[in-house]
């Protein structure tokens, strides 16, 4: 590597991110068409509050149920097969050092400069775990991700998504339903380009298929909760 080169990239193995960006989309989506599905029956704005407050706890607590869960069930997956690897490493030594050199040699590495590297790494029992683990689980045992960590992201994000949308109702007017309308579009403009800056894909496209998908979604429990509500 040239001098003063230097690459920086982000730490996608833990699960926070995702569970922080899915769930920031997921509460603006779940709870604005919750509260227009509501609103489409035209009750009164008490009602619509109530049912957009709930959403939001229920939803939030589903959320980070869900992610404590599956993280929980992948790091102990993650964790018995290491622990399954770590055990091969200590009782069949020269099976693992044939497979680092079945490895090195498929990258292109010389015969003799594999079995060089793969002694090397085998010196190193903890090096060597977190390279096999990698080479053959795909995974790094240092960063399986934290169960509660994704599962408080999810929380706050899904919550803060929800929350957007409620916000006109706590004084509710003839406006309301606009008022919820206009800061979900905005936010969910906001979502897709802040998820199009991060993935690199660019912000106006995500921008625009966050807002399709949301006003879609919306529109259709709003559709709903209009042809299903009690007469006027």
């Amino acid at each position: 590597m040239s001098a003063g080169h230097e690459e920086h990239h982000r730490n996608l193995s833990d699960g926070w991110i995702r569970a922080a960006v899915f769930g920031v989309s997921d509460g603006l989506v779940t709870n604005l068409s919750l509260i227009l599905g509501f609103a489409g029956a035209h009750p009164h704005p008490a009602t619509v509050r109530l049912a957009g407050l709930a959403g939001l706890v229920a939803g939030g607590f589903s959320m980070a149920t869900g992610e404590y869960i599956s993280m929980t069930a992948q790091r102990e997956l993650f964790e018995k097969e290491i622990e399954v690897e770590r055990k091969s490493l200590a009782e069949s030594p020269e099976d693992e050092i044939q497979e680092l050199i079945e490895v090195f040699l498929k990258q292109g590495i010389s015969d003799s400069t594999a079995r060089l590297m793969a002694s090397e790494v085998m010196a190193n029992p903890e090096a060597a775990l977190r390279l096999h683990a990698r080479e053959e689980l795909g995974m790094d045992p240092s960063a399986i991700g934290s169960s509660w960590r994704a599962a408080s992201s999810s929380f706050v994000a899904f919550s803060l998504g929800a929350s957007v949308p409620l916000f006109p109702w706590f004084w509710p007017s003839t406006w309301s339903i606009w008022l919820s309308i206009s800061l979900g579009a905005v936010a969910s403009l906001a979502v897709g380009a802040v998820t199009g800056i991060f993935s690199g894909r660019g912000p106006v496209r995500t921008a625009v298929r966050q807002l399709v998908v949301t006003t879609l979604a919306a529109g259709v429990t709003y559709g709903v909760g209009h042809l299903i509500g009690p007469p006027q």
